[in-house]
């Protein structure tokens, strides 16, 4: 490939990256937007304490839904047109939950955001996965994760902003979003189609040309060998699943329910709550401190991409969550005070957040983006996906409960615990660092060949 071939293919490369990237950043901004809103939204609707929890969990309702559709859409329809809905789904969102006359209809308009974010957080790692060179694919997949974390950071800022506002606020925390949507959805029309989609689809032509422009002739040309030779052994159903990559679906599923399960998401949803209850700050110092929160959430997910495809994904899926453990249990220790020190407990929250975003956090999308064959990649991601979120829907919808239950402490001290589960259980994993979607695909056939094959004497 000559200079300007190359020069031409890394724009094309940086344009995929950044339009697919955006829906990672509108995913952040609409997840973690109720963090601060709820400090208002909470005296607006004279919300109980079960009625908070449903506020801050209507989106994910929307989120499981969108995931388990996204998967067979995804593969029907193709990736890019599924992006496309997803950015009509975060504007109209964001229109009505900013503007809604009763605590019903704001349910139903994040139901709606919900499920723009369940397809995005399923197709968006799937598309990049698809596209990506393998030994860029650690990298380009985290841009994904970074995409979303920039969008948390930008929530707890204009939350920040706009809290001076009075008790309107919330409004404007929501409706801010309809702007960047409405672009997210134009933008998407500029991108192309998925290859490895489009292979399955027998339509070589387009996938190769695509190819040709994204990496080159040479590499477009290896990599339409090993997709051709992998899908020639791959026409698979729904069935298989369960049968010919039933180990991966269930380490994948298990994977995502601990990344959850480790409590991430109660810092991101009630961070302002939790400071505001528990530390006796007032309200903007609460949606404030988030702030803090996010910029370490954004700094360390730049240092996962430094890293990821340099490290072993064993080494950081376990060092991030044993860090995740340890500062855990300093926050318990911390929230045994009455009131809980304040430069404690914000400490130790962002020491478990730096060590998320380093490993944990974009370590899991990357690992179940790469553990399918492609034509089950969108259904299976989207069964990982929805195991996600349905565990983020039990941890969000649980909280406030098991802090008022078990005390802030105790409510911690058990996530701490998950992530010391989620520290042993990566070494379950296989290691994909470097090899290509259908060498790792591979794995799996030989694996399902080895054990159905009967034992020789």
């Amino acid at each position: 490939m000559n200079t300007s071939d190359h020069q031409a293919s890394s724009r094309s490369i940086y344009l995929i990256v950044a339009v697919a990237g955006a829906a990672g950043l509108l995913f952040g901004y609409d997840t973690a937007v109720i963090n601060g809103a709820l400090v208002f939204l909470r005296a607006a609707f004279q919300l109980s304490e079960g009625q908070t929890e449903f506020a801050a969990s209507s989106l994910l309702w929307g989120c499981l839904a969108g995931a388990l559709l996204s998967g067979p859409l995804g593969d029907r329809y193709g990736r890019k047109k599924l992006l496309l809905l997803s950015g009509i789904l975060f504007f109209l969102s964001a229109l009505g939950a900013a503007l809604p006359r009763t605590f019903g209809f704001f349910l139903m308009a994040r139901g709606a955001g919900g499920l723009g974010i369940g397809m995005a957080s399923t197709l968006a790692p799937v598309y990049l996965a698809e596209l990506s060179p393998s030994e860029q694919r650690g990298r380009v997949v985290t841009v994904n994760q970074l995409a979303i974390v920039s969008g948390i950071l930008v929530a707890y800022l204009a939350s920040w902003a706009f809290s001076f506002l009075g008790e309107s606020s919330w409004r404007w925390m929501f409706g801010s979003a309809a702007l960047p949507a409405a672009i997210f959805s134009l933008a998407v029309l500029t991108i192309p189609e998925s290859p490895r989609w489009l292979f399955e689809k027998g339509r070589e032509p387009e996938a190769r040309t695509i190819l040709r422009d994204l990496h080159g002739a040479a590499v477009a040309e290896k990599e339409i060998r090993e997709i051709s030779e992998s899908a020639g052994a791959e026409k698979l159903g729904w069935s298989d699943l369960l049968r010919r990559i039933r180990k991966p679906m269930i380490l994948a599923i298990c994977l995502a329910v601990l990344q959850q399960i480790s409590g991430i998401n109660t810092v991101l949803y009630y961070g302002a709550l939790l400071f505001k209850e528990h530390t006796g700050v007032s309200s903007q110092s609460a949606v404030g401190a988030n702030v803090l929160i996010g910029a370490v959430n954004f700094i360390f997910t730049l240092v996962a991409m430094a890293i990821v495809d340099r490290v072993r994904r064993h080494t950081l899926l376990a060092t991030s969550a044993g860090i995740m453990a340890l500062a855990l249990i300093v926050l318990c220790l911390g929230f045994r005070m009455v009131p809980a020190p304040f430069p404690l407990v914000i400490g130790s929250i962002l020491v478990y957040v730096a060590a998320f975003a380093t490993g944990v956090g974009p370590g899991v999308w990357v690992y179940i983006a790469e553990l399918f064959p492609t034509s089950l990649r969108g259904r299976a991601m989207s069964v990982a996906t929805a195991a996600l979120w349905g565990a983020c829907i039990l941890v969000t919808n649980t909280f406030l409960t098991a802090v008022r239950l078990l005390t802030p402490s105790g409510a911690f001290l058990f996530y701490a615990l998950m992530c010391v589960v989620l520290c042993g259980f990566v070494f379950l994993l296989p290691e994909t660092r470097g090899r290509s979607l259908e060498e790792i695909a591979s794995l799996w056939g030989k694996s399902e060949q080895e054990n159905e094959s009967p034992s020789q004497a």
